[in-house]
């Protein structure tokens, strides 16, 4: 599931909330998407029933890692994000 508006999100999670759901949030760049990110969110994803990652911006990127970053797109570090069962 892909949620981009704040407010969705919110509505989202107060909903999980009330199913009893323990919500577990992390976010990155997610640039250069290795094993160690797998790794990283299959040991968030353990910790509740819910996993929402927040996925820096392009220009974000640009700030923390320089000019030449990101080599993957925004649009693109969702797609990959999104293929992954358990996030």
């Amino acid at each position: 599931m892909i949620i981009y508006d704040k407010k969705e999100l919110r509505v989202t999670c107060e909903k999980w909330k009330r199913e009893g759901k323990i919500i577990i949030t992390t976010n990155g760049c997610f640039d250069i998407f290795h094993a160690g990110h797998v790794e990283f969110l299959e040991k968030a994803k353990a910790l509740g029933d819910v996993l929402v990652v927040g996925i820096n911006t392009d220009e974000s990127i640009v700030q923390l890692k320089g000019n030449k970053r990101p080599i993957n797109l925004l649009k693109d570090r969702v797609k990959v994000l999104d293929s992954i069962r358990f996030v």
